[in-house]
């Protein structure tokens, strides 16, 4: 099989490369295996270092891991406890956009599944197209939009290995209304109910931000925020099995007013991303307490 740690990789990983990785990483942790997963958006990898007696791993020096390319993607794995709940986060994601295959961008995902993850938790920094929404905003995600999937994009395409999942699976319960559920509490009781949403997010492929006409199309199809990452993981770990719980931060509002000359950028996500950042990780560390 050719090497999946580059995005020219031309093959889909197997089982057995799966269970290989996964038993690389437990073995050398030294702690035990994670219950709980933790995907970090853009200027939120300061998650992870909530965790207890951290043991992390350069993606790069993982056998067959993809790296992460971005700035404010540290690109590391990292495993400890977490309100003493075993759990390992990936501190920076890996997107299409950086020229990886959705499969190869969720593949960590499959990982941690196969390492003993039964709750994944996505967070992400996304564009407001809600025009109730504000930059700051934290919306709990209800459902999403993959939007790639309409071009025939999906992290699932290929022979399916029933391992996994099954070859059609539900989409219909994605996100996990008890833990939507026990998020929105979480987040009212912590004192933050001024800027907490309940919503939908899209994504779309990326790098550039969307230009006016896509944004009125995003928000007539039915979205309240749109980003780059996430749809894929979440297919995934529900094809693993998983229950997952996702959040995205609102860094910026999406222009739709031809007559407004701002421009959305990636500093103004980090810049927010830092702001915002200790209330989602108060958010995160409260849910992963009170999960059963």
């Amino acid at each position: 099989m050719t090497s999946t740690s580059t995005a020219s990789a031309a093959t889909t990983y197997s089982y057995e490369e799966i269970k290989n990785i996964a038993n690389f990483l437990l073995e050398k942790i030294e702690l035990n295996p994670p219950e709980v997963g933790i995907i970090c958006g853009s200027g939120l990898g300061s998650l992870a270092d909530s965790l207890e007696n951290k043991v992390a791993f350069p993606y790069e020096e993982i056998p067959g891991f993809p790296v992460s390319t971005v700035p404010g993607h540290v690109g590391k794995l990292v495993f400890g406890y977490l309100k003493g709940k075993p759990t390992v986060c990936m501190q920076g994601r890996i997107h299409p956009y950086e020229g990886y295959p959705l499969w190869l961008c969720a593949k960590p995902v499959r990982v941690m599944a196969h390492m003993g993850v039964k709750t994944l938790i996505v967070t992400n920094a996304a564009g407001g197209l809600n025009r109730s929404y504000n930059v700051g905003d934290i919306m709990i995600i209800k459902d999403h939009i993959n939007l790639p999937g309409f071009a025939g994009n999906n992290p699932l395409m290929g022979i399916n290995d029933e391992r996994y999942g099954t070859r059609f699976p539900s989409m219909t319960t994605a996100y996990d209304k008890k833990l939507h559920k026990l998020g929105t509490e979480i987040a009212k009781d912590l004192g933050y109910g001024d800027y907490i949403r309940n919503g939908v997010y899209v994504m779309q492929g990326g790098p550039c931000f969307e230009t006016q006409a896509e944004c009125r199309l995003l928000s007539l199809l039915g979205a309240d925020v749109t980003g780059m990452s996430t749809v894929h993981e979440v297919i995934v770990a529900r094809h693993s099995g998983l229950r997952v719980f996702g959040m995205s931060l609102v860094t910026n509002k999406c222009i739709m007013d031809y007559d407004n000359d701002d421009s959305p950028n990636h500093a103004e996500v980090l810049e927010t991303a830092k702001s915002r950042g200790a209330c989602m990780k108060a958010i995160v560390s409260k849910l992963v307490e009170k999960l059963d």
